[in-house]
């Protein structure tokens, strides 16, 4: 599209409720909200290792209008290693642009005010496809990685969680932060809760004794 004919179509853009959904999940993951040249325009970055491919094209079928360009391949060198990573970049908005004022303060990711009204089940489920972990397959717990939020933000997660979602949790300390932990029941709870919403290759994130219906042993 010509410069204009871009300008016009993305004026028309609009996010649904899935949509905005599906956007908290991944801000809380590891979606970025990235501002550009006007402070009131943002796009989304989102980028994976190769190995979650089929999980970034879900995203880009969810996002398609507001993806100019299908998903792409990028290879980076770090320390002399090849990494390869997959990812795609949405058109700059100032409807991203409202979403980057309310969950980035000084460049660091913060919890809104409004988070309780606005998180869902499939926010969710988006959140831990993006940045969850398990302890193991034999056992219930989840972890939801929480480390580049502050200490009373993963306390506002932890509250939100127990007072919407009814999931209580405990947090674990590691090098760079906190990792909020739902152990047994609360993890049963919080997988029954997103389970029907995550896409077949990443269920290997699901501890196997909490899945519904099994897959072939990985």
């Amino acid at each position: 599209m010509r410069s204009r004919a871009i300008e016009e179509y993305k004026s028309k853009l609009s996010l649904s409720d899935r949509q905005e959904e599906i956007l908290i999940g991944t801000i809380l993951g590891d979606g970025h909200l990235e501002k550009l040249y006007t402070p009131e325009l943002s796009r989304l970055k989102i980028e994976h290792s190769y190995k979650q491919k089929e999980y970034v094209d879900w995203f880009y079928q969810e996002f398609k209008n507001w993806i100019r360009t299908k998903p792409k391949q990028k290879i980076k060198k770090v320390w002399g290693k090849i990494h390869k990573n997959y990812g795609l970049t949405t058109y700059g908005h100032r409807l991203l642009g409202n979403f980057q004022k309310d969950f980035y303060r000084k460049k660091k990711k913060v919890v809104p005010d409004d988070l309780f009204k606005d998180i869902t089940a499939l926010s969710l489920a988006v959140w831990f496809m993006d940045d969850g972990s398990i302890k193991s397959n034999k056992h219930k717990g989840v972890f939801l990685n929480t480390q580049s939020f502050s200490k009373k933000d993963v306390k506002t997660l932890q509250d939100i969680l127990e007072n919407k979602f009814g999931v209580t949790s405990s947090v674990k300390k590691d090098g760079i932060g906190e990792q909020i932990y739902l152990g047994g029941n609360s993890g049963e709870r919080f997988i029954k809760m997103i389970e029907l919403f995550v896409i077949p290759s990443m269920r290997y994130k699901i501890p196997r004794v909490l899945r519904l219906t099994e897959l072939p042993k990985e």
